[in-house]
């Protein structure tokens, strides 16, 4: 997998913590989907023939990795995105601050907040690669977002889109353990 889809892919985590003036804590459904350029779509694409393709033990062991960071095993959505569940604690939600993101030795700024939309920008020094977000919310159970991210692979500039959405299922996270 490319250090930029990897780097991507930890970003989602971080996209789906993105907090406005007040985000409800409990349960939420992250649906992202990364394009922007043939390259990325294809690994995005064998991604998930790989992760379709897992058995079941090694279905448990990526679902034990990503259940200690916090987040649910991502399954395919539609039109090639991903779907993922994420707990936000009460405390969490409070702070209104972004994770931080130490994949890739990644910095990200808070350029602007209001009522219902914060934007950002990250920084990552291992690729190096920056790009901005914006994320719209409704009220505190719901957001749309879009980031794109800007980097080289093999000497050529490459634009990569984030697109998702997130929605508050319940109170109650069940099993999914809190974002660390």
């Amino acid at each position: 997998m490319p250090r930029t889809l990897t780097l991507l892919l930890g970003a989602l985590v971080l996209a789906s913590m993105a907090h406005a003036q007040s985000t409800r804590p409990g349960l939420w459904e992250i649906n992202q989907k990364v394009g922007g350029n043939a390259e990325m779509d294809q690994a995005m694409a064998q991604m998930q023939q790989q992760m379709a393709g897992l058995s079941a033990a090694e279905k448990k062991m990526m679902q034990d990795m990503m259940a200690r960071q916090g987040v649910t095993l991502p399954t395919p959505g539609a039109g090639g995105g991903m779907v993922m569940k994420v707990c936000i604690t009460p405390e969490m939600a409070a702070k209104q601050d972004m994770p931080v993101q130490t994949e890739g030795e990644c910095t990200t700024t808070i350029t602007s907040r209001s009522a219902n939309t914060l934007k950002m920008n990250v920084v990552c020094k291992n690729p190096p690669s920056s790009g901005e977000g914006t994320y719209t919310f409704s009220g505190d159970t719901a957001y749309t977002m879009k980031m794109l991210m800007k980097t080289t692979h093999q000497g050529k500039p490459v634009s990569t889109t984030l697109d998702g959405q997130g929605r508050w299922l319940s109170a109650s996270c069940g099993t999914v353990k809190p974002v660390k």
